[in-house]
């Protein structure tokens, strides 16, 4: 795997039914009131009535000192289970979130498979490699930590 290439895991769980879950990961525009690290969703494109082929333009903040464009466009959509999203901008690659669970108990497995593009990080991938993957950590650890709030409040 280059440098630049990432292939990062993150496991969520939630006392929460899946499809309580699911709307709330399907409307990415509503994102900022409760993952502290997205700065603004805009939707630039409509997709078709599951979503595939909506675009939208995401700025989101790290725990470090940087801010991170792409637009993420939604290839792949299997309703309750699946929502695939291809970025392109400051990150170049795939996410992919997939539901399990029944009831109250709902499991959410994200993958993101990018490069960096930023002529920056590129240089200091190879060094900065464990930094850059703390770092998308702690966005995903904000993210459970909003939705678990998101979802207690309902």
């Amino acid at each position: 795997m280059p440098a630049t290439n990432f292939h990062l895991i993150t496991d969520w769980s939630f006392d929460a039914s899946r499809e309580a879950v699911w709307r709330a990961l399907m409307t990415p525009e509503e994102w900022p009131q409760w993952w502290r690290a997205v700065a603004s969703v805009e939707r630039i494109a409509e997709g078709d009535a599951n979503g595939v082929g909506a675009v939208r333009r995401m700025t989101w903040r790290t725990a470090l000192p940087y801010t991170l464009t792409f637009a993420m466009r939604m290839t792949r959509v299997e309703p309750m289970n699946l929502i695939e999203g291809r970025a392109e901008g400051e990150l170049d690659g795939v996410g992919r979130w997939t539901l399990s669970g029944e009831g109250a108990q709902t499991h959410v497995r994200y993958d993101w498979i990018v490069d960096v593009t930023n002529p920056w990080q590129r240089v200091l991938a190879p060094l900065l490699r464990p930094v850059f993957t703390w770092n998308h950590n702690k966005v995903m650890q904000w993210g459970h930590e909003g939705l678990t709030r998101k979802l207690a409040a309902r």
